[in-house]
C-alpha cells in the first residue's frame, strides 16, 4: 500500500501518467494543508496559494532530478538560497512549508499513499494540539511601551511597581525617540491579573510624566523558531 509507483532506483523515464497522478495527489495534498494551516489562524492569501503548489512544485523538482546526485546537490543550494532570500516567518508557518516539501519529496518519488496518510496524521495531531487550551494561553505575555525623558535612570526606575501589578517583566529593546531627548522602553509582561491593566498604566504615568504608554498582546510574527 505504501509502495512507490515509480521506479525510484535508478534514472528510469517517468510515464504521463503517473507523472499527471503525482502532480494530482501533490495538488489535492497542498490544498489539505493549506486548510490545515488555516484552522484557527491568521494568514495571508499568498501564502496559502504558495502551500496550496508547493507541494506539486518539490515533486517535479524531485522527479527531475530522479537519482542524479550532481543535480541533487544543485537543487540543495537552491533551495538554500531561496530561504535567505525569504521573509522570516512564525514557527506555525515554517512548520506547513517543512510539510508540504516533505509532502512534495514524498510524491516526487511516487509514495502517493505514503503522503496522504502522512498528511491526515500530521493534521490529526495539529489540529487536536490547536483546539487544546495550553495555560500559556489563559494569561498571554503582553507587551508594554513607556517612554521616559532623557534625564531619567530606567535602570530600576519601574521595579516597585512591576512587583505589586506583574508576575513576569524583562526589559526587551530601548531606544531613543524626538532626536534623542526621550526613551521608549519596550518590555515584555505577564499581569498577575488582567483587571489590573488600568491601575498599573496610571501608576506608570505618574512615574514618567504622563508621556505616552502603550500596553498591548505581541503580534503573532513574533513566534519565531
Amino acid at each position: 500500500m505504501l509502495d512507490s509507483i515509480l521506479n525510484v532506483s535508478g534514472t528510469a523515464d517517468i510515464s504521463e501518467g503517473a507523472f499527471f497522478l503525482c502532480t494530482l495527489v501533490s495538488f489535492v495534498l497542498g490544498l489539505a494543508l493549506a486548510g490545515i494551516h488555516m484552522y484557527k489562524n491568521h494568514c495571508t492569501k499568498n501564502f496559502i496559494i504558495t502551500l496550496i503548489i508547493l507541494p506539486a512544485v518539490v515533486q517535479i523538482v524531485i522527479m527531475m532530478v530522479n537519482g542524479n546526485l550532481g543535480t541533487g546537490v544543485a537543487v540543495m543550494g537552491t533551495f538554500g538560497l531561496v530561504r535567505f532570500r525569504s521573509m522570516p516567518g512564525n514557527s506555525r508557518e515554517i512548520t506547513s512549508v517543512f510539510l508540504a516539501m516533505a509532502v512534495g519529496l514524498a510524491t516526487g518519488m511516487g509514495y502517493l499513499a505514503l503522503a496522504a496518510v502522512f498528511v491526515v496524521l500530521i493534521g490529526i495531531v495539529l489540529i487536536v494540539f490547536q483546539t487544546i487550551p495550553f495555560p500559556s494561553e489563559r494569561q498571554q505575555r503582553k507587551e508594554l511601551k513607556i517612554t521616559i525623558p532623557e534625564n531619567l535612570d530606567y535602570t530600576d526606575l519601574f521595579d516597585d511597581l512591576f512587583e505589586v501589578y506583574a508576575k513576569e517583566v524583562s526589559l526587551v529593546k530601548v531606544k531613543t525617540t524626538n532626536m534623542g531627548s526621550l526613551y521608549e522602553l519596550q518590555y515584555e509582561i505577564r499581569m498577575k491579573n488582567e483587571k489590573s491593566e488600568k491601575e498599573m498604566i496610571d501608576a506608570l504615568r505618574c512615574r514618567n510624566g504622563n508621556l505616552p504608554i502603550i500596553c498591548g498582546h505581541f503580534p503573532e510574527n513574533r513566534e519565531e523558531l
